[in-house]
């Protein structure tokens, strides 16, 4: 299935975007998580969507891949103009509303547009998130061994493809379900394709300094319809985050990956996909005003 490319722009930020299926079809926009861009969203994932009948953008948040990219340091932006961006795809699209799908902290800011422009969502699914505001939450539990190696940061020489798949590829290790390994084989063929098409692969990690004003928002205000799926042996935002979520997002369903961690495994993704397929098919309206 070919996607097709469009760039977005929120005032001088430039967002390389793209779509999936008909463009007349109930659209779903994919919001990725840190330091990752819209590739560790798999191609095979957004084509079940498509096929399913939706329409199916994903996107580069800035800092990463194709998208305007910032030297590496500290995020010059809040998650509020996250939130943004994913409002000026969605006029970028000329829609008036999405089902969105967020992941870790594209599940934040999903969140957050969810409550602060409730009008442009048309329900949410939340993946391996944490909650917004999170006070009855853990929030993320990094062993000592994640944090050890994400300390290596500055040492890797980022021009090195052989270098920066053997980081990133122990993020990947480090975030996968000990019940069943990281999945090697697709972990390899998107950090491939992120070294190949990324502006700057450290200017991702910005992301880890990102802000915001966000603790007064309260989720039992969200009325988007909110399915929220988690990995029950995710090692970066554990079960409780998920089921925290569950529990304050009225009527919000949560269902549990028996063998997932903080990632998208390949095992998973058809359980994934029919989950978004039967709830985005019981809340559809159009996207278009």
């Amino acid at each position: 299935m070919t996607a097709a490319v469009l760039i977005a722009r929120n005032g001088p930020v430039e967002l390389c975007t793209q779509a999936f299926g008909d463009p007349d079809a109930p659209p779903v926009l994919l919001v990725m998580g840190a330091a990752a861009s819209m590739m560790w969203w798999p191609d095979r994932f957004c084509e079940a969507l498509a096929e399913g009948g939706r329409r199916v953008i994903r996107f580069d948040h800035r800092d990463t891949g194709a998208s305007t990219t910032n030297p590496p340091g500290p995020a010059a932006y809040a998650v509020e103009d996250l939130a943004d961006d994913v409002l000026a795809i969605l006029d970028a699209y000329g829609l008036t509303r999405a089902h969105l799908v967020g992941m870790s902290l594209g599940a934040f800011v999903s969140q957050l547009v969810a409550l602060r422009d409730p009008d442009r969502v048309s329900s949410l699914t939340l993946i391996a998130a944490e909650p917004l505001g999170g006070e009855d939450a853990p929030g993320p539990s990094m062993s000592e061994a994640f944090l050890a190696h994400f300390a290596t940061l500055d040492d890797v020489d980022w021009r090195d493809e052989s270098a920066v798949g053997a980081f990133l590829g122990r993020i990947a290790e480090l975030s996968s379900s000990p019940a069943r390994g990281v999945d090697r084989a697709v972990t390899d063929e998107r950090i491939a394709r992120e070294f190949a098409r990324s502006r700057n692969l450290r200017s991702a990690f910005n992301h880890a300094t990102v802000g915001g004003d966000f603790d007064h928002w309260d989720l039992r205000e969200i009325a988007a319809p909110t399915l929220v799926i988690h990995g029950a042996h995710d090692p970066v935002l554990p079960l409780a985050n998920g089921e925290a979520i569950g529990r304050r997002i009225p009527g919000a369903r949560l269902h549990v990956l028996p063998d997932a961690g903080h990632e998208l495994h390949g095992d998973d993704l058809d359980v994934i996909a029919a989950q978004i397929l039967a709830h985005t098919a019981s809340n559809r309206p159009s996207g278009r005003g």
